[in-house]
C-alpha cells in the first residue's frame, strides 16, 4: 500500500486556513502576534509571572493567561496597553489588498 501526502499551501494567516471568517482571522492573528511579542519580551527580561504582574500592574492570572496563550482572554486594545507598560511601542502598517 502506497501512501501519499498532499501538500496544500496555506495563506499568511493560519486562522483563515483553519476556517475562521476573514475578519475574525485577522483579529486573531493580530492578537496572537501581539501576545507572542509580549511573551517574548517578558522571557528576555527573565521576569517571573509574579514580577511581571507587579511590573505591569495586573493580576497574576492575567500573566498566566498570556503565557499559556489563552487568546480569548485578551483584546487588541488590552495587549497594546500591556506592551506599552512593558516599554514597547506598537506600530501599525495597513496595506490595501490587490485585486
Amino acid at each position: 500500500m502506497t501512501m501519499t501526502n498532499d501538500v496544500v499551501l496555506g495563506s499568511d494567516n493560519i486562522f483563515e486556513d483553519l476556517g475562521f471568517e476573514p475578519e475574525e482571522a485577522i483579529n486573531l492573528r493580530i492578537r496572537a502576534d501581539l501576545m507572542l511579542d509580549l511573551k517574548s519580551h517578558i522571557q528576555k527580561q527573565g521576569w517571573s509571572h509574579r514580577e511581571t504582574s507587579q511590573f505591569l500592574d495586573v493580576p497574576q492570572t492575567t500573566i498566566d493567561h498570556l503565557m499559556q496563550g489563552e487568546i480569548s482572554q485578551f483584546t487588541i486594545d488590552r495587549l497594546i496597553q500591556l506592551l506599552g507598560k512593558a516599554g514597547m511601542t506598537v506600530e501599525v502598517n495597513v496595506v490595501a489588498n490587490v485585486g
